[in-house]
């Protein structure tokens, strides 16, 4: 491996720059796993920046984290007996129980990915 430098004054600096290999925006869990590393943890922060991985670890945190939310919240809805059926009798009962089952969810997701 070799590193390019440019003359900055009396000064070589390394040409450096971000890898756009991937322009899929964050969601609120790549921000929520960025957050996380910026403040509880700098050492693995900086190294994935200066390794230019750091995109791609949020990206693939994002993922895994929307995955992991659709399967927990389709199993909880099943085990709690939450369906079509109870949507098209109760709208407002089956929306508060989707709100909740999708909070405990987001717990779980939160727990497990973002903050670990």
């Amino acid at each position: 491996m070799s590193i390019m430098y440019h003359q900055n004054g009396d000064y070589l600096l390394p040409d450096m720059g971000l890898n756009e290999t991937d322009k899929t925006p964050l969601n609120k869990y790549g921000r929520m796993r960025l957050r996380y590393l910026q403040e509880h943890r700098p050492g693995l922060y900086t190294r994935l920046i200066l390794s230019g991985k750091l995109y791609e670890d949020l990206l693939d945190i994002q993922k895994a984290a929307q995955k992991r939310m659709e399967i927990i919240t389709e199993k909880m809805a099943k085990a709690q007996n939450i369906n079509e059926a109870m949507k098209a009798k109760d709208q407002m009962a089956w929306v508060g129980a989707m709100n909740m089952i999708r909070l405990q969810a987001e717990e779980v997701v939160l727990r497990e990915l973002i903050y670990s």
